[in-house]
């Protein structure tokens, strides 16, 4: 795919700790030992984040060195919802006049949703609208919608956010580019001084919003990226993917990528699910 316009310098970048719009699987609770690990990369002159998401670890990269090279592969569109913040913002300023009256959690009557189904239809005709963002201020709790047609089979709940979200600054020092990562990576893999960011997503689930089943082939593809080179990784005790990794090389299968690397762990726990997700890196 080709390259997506967009690099900016110049001033300090303004500092988020977390994604400004809803993006499932962000690592913030990351962020410190994040910033923590890209100190082990001082010689560093590129860092190349091959599944950016929500961008968060790109940003932080540039925030913390500025003096590097930064690439964010935005591979799902999320600076596209960034650039059109405002015309979110003004649909849900209109849905929370809809929803006046009706108590916060509760369930939305069947004339506010049409109401509301009848406006993002209006608006949609018009420009671009933020599924992602609106379903998550009218779904149940972390639950998004990425068209209309999947938000409509859904109840609706006045979850509706109560202040403007604010994004200035949060791409700045950036490039963005759009490509499959294995030719991202092939395009940077002989870069000197190049660090590979690589939080993919997790094996047999769906990447993020969007609908990209991993299963364990693709999961160990990636695997080669890290394989002798200086990285960043994630990934979460519920792949098994580092036991996996460890067995194989026990039994003389293969090479385990993961020797010698730093790791951070954090425990989550969200509803009847609780699992660890994992940092490795190695400089």
């Amino acid at each position: 795919m080709a390259k997506i316009i967009q690099t900016q310098r110049g001033g300090e970048i303004p500092k988020y700790n977390s994604a400004p719009l809803p993006f499932m699987g962000q690592k913030r609770r990351f962020v410190n030992h994040f910033r923590e690990a890209l100190r082990e990369f001082s010689s560093a002159t590129t860092f190349v984040d091959l599944f950016g998401g929500s961008g968060l670890l790109s940003h932080i990269t540039a925030r913390e060195r500025p003096d590097a090279r930064v690439i964010y592969n935005d591979f799902d569109d999320y600076h596209i919802r960034i650039e059109n913040v405002e015309r979110t913002n003004a649909i849900l300023t209109e849905i929370r006049k809809m929803l006046t009256g009706i108590p916060r959690s509760a369930k939305v009557s069947a004339d506010a949703k049409a109401q509301i189904v009848a406006l993002l239809k209006e608006r949609a005709r018009t420009g671009f609208v933020d599924y992602i963002t609106i379903s998550s201020s009218i779904l149940f709790s972390s639950h998004y919608a990425t068209d209309l047609r999947m938000l409509q089979k859904e109840s609706l709940y006045n979850n509706v956010r109560q202040i403007d979200y604010i994004c200035n600054g949060y791409l700045d020092g950036l490039e963005i580019v759009k490509y499959d990562y294995r030719e991202l990576f092939d395009q940077h893999k002989q870069t000197p001084g190049v660090v590979f960011l690589v939080d993919p997503p997790y094996l047999s689930t769906q990447d993020g919003h969007y609908d990209n089943y991993w299963a364990l082939s693709d999961y160990l593809d990636v695997l080669r990226v890290i394989d002798g080179r200086p990285y960043i990784y994630f990934t979460s005790n519920k792949s098994n993917i580092i036991e996996l990794i460890d067995w194989m090389q026990s039994n003389s299968i293969g090479r385990n990528p993961f020797k010698g690397a730093t790791r951070r762990e954090f425990s989550v726990k969200s509803f009847a699910v609780k699992y660890a997700d994992i940092m490795l890196y190695r400089a």
